[in-house]
């Protein structure tokens, strides 16, 4: 049962297995676990950002396509929820305007970039999609009247997703301390069915024939058009899928935010993160999609306290404190990220999956 929920695509590997299992049950109870509303939003970003990476792997770890694109998409969800609402007002009926919307703009958009772009080499596509990108962050910042311009847009959702909204008068007692059982809370675990249901149909996609295409085009493209497949119509496809998906992921960020502006959704560091999730977890994977949100979230969330807390115990020692203090946070960030690639360079899900084949060929020898 479920290896069929899960496309007959395992883990293929004990200790991932146990990893996946624990970071998703942590994620399933997040509300409970970690009751404070640092933690709650930080697990929130982590579901937003497996939906959007997920998304982003199609692209480059299965059609072998680099996109600096991407936020785009992201960024027209979550407008198209922010403009809908504001317009519309806090009704449900808004909110499927605003997502149907969203997604036929990037359907329309995702089409014509593939059809113009995709037949160029991989450099220039990068090059046209990076222009893109920028242009569009670019219209959303002056288009004021519409987009809210640079200070963005500021909504409100029904009523059952609001903070104000309660199931229970009194907090529910949970393990780790009191939870507010009120829209946040019914939001949360919205995102967290939504974000579910998109990672399962994503890997129904990439172990089905087609998904078997992409990743034949991303290992040789020419051996693929000679066995009578259209790359291009492969590759358009690949693109307008992850888009989509992207719009998806966007439409849940504005939901858990109620708030949406350039700097949130459209920002080219948001691409880079993207991009260093991928790396960290595993490109082709899809499971690295989870393992590399949690990692790199939790490390940019928490590594400033962290630090702050490392500089206080070693206060009086020389050279140390300077280090630990939290305005050098990005660089033990990156310094994570080097030591994460020299250690896993396929990967943390690439890397059991090694793992677990040399035990596996060393038993049966």
């Amino acid at each position: 049962m479920l290896s069929r929920l899960l496309s007959h695509d395992l883990p293929r590997s004990r200790p991932l297995a146990v990893l996946l299992a624990l970071l998703v049950l942590g994620l399933a109870f997040a509300p409970f676990l970690f009751p404070g509303v640092k933690a709650l939003n930080v697990a929130a970003k982590v579901l937003i950002f497996i939906a959007l990476v997920v998304s982003f792997d199609l692209l480059l770890g299965y059609t072998g396509i680099v996109s600096f694109a991407h936020t785009m998409f992201f960024g027209i969800g979550a407008y198209g929820i922010a403009i809908s609402a504001t317009a519309l007002g806090p009704t449900w009926w808004a909110l499927i305007v605003g997502a149907l919307g969203a997604l036929l703009l990037s359907l329309l958009l995702s089409l014509l970039i593939g059809l113009f772009s995709l037949r160029v080499r991989a450099i220039f596509f990068a090059m046209i999609t990076l222009a893109v990108a920028s242009a569009f962050l670019t219209l959303a910042s002056q288009l004021s009247d519409i987009t809210g311009g640079e200070d963005g847009l500021t909504f409100r959702l029904p009523e059952l997703l609001s903070p104000g909204f309660a199931l229970m008068e009194d907090d529910f007692q949970g393990p780790f301390g009191p939870v507010a059982l009120n829209g946040r809370f019914i939001t949360y675990y919205l995102l967290f069915v939504c974000v579910t249901a998109m990672f399962l149909v994503m890997l129904r996609i990439v172990n089905s024939p087609f998904g078997r295409v992409l990743q034949a085009i991303r290992e040789n493209d020419f051996r693929a058009e000679a066995l009578g497949y259209r790359t291009v119509v492969y590759r358009t496809l690949s693109n307008v899928i992850a888009a989509s998906f992207a719009t998806l992921a966007g439409c849940l960020l504005a939901l858990w935010l109620r708030y949406n502006g350039p700097d949130t959704s459209l920002s080219f560091e948001i691409m880079l993160d993207i991009l260093l999730i991928v790396v960290i977890g595993g490109m082709g994977t899809l499971y690295g999609a989870i393992i590399g949100s949690v990692v790199f979230l939790v490390a940019q969330s928490y590594l400033q306290d962290l630090l702050r807390w490392a500089g206080a115990l070693t206060e009086g020692v020389p050279l140390l404190p300077a280090l630990l203090t939290p305005d050098r946070w990005l660089l033990w960030l990156g310094l994570l990220f080097v030591l994460s690639v020299y250690h896993f360079p396929t990967g943390v899900v690439g890397k059991l999956r090694e793992r677990a084949s040399l035990k596996g060929t060393k038993e049966g020898a």
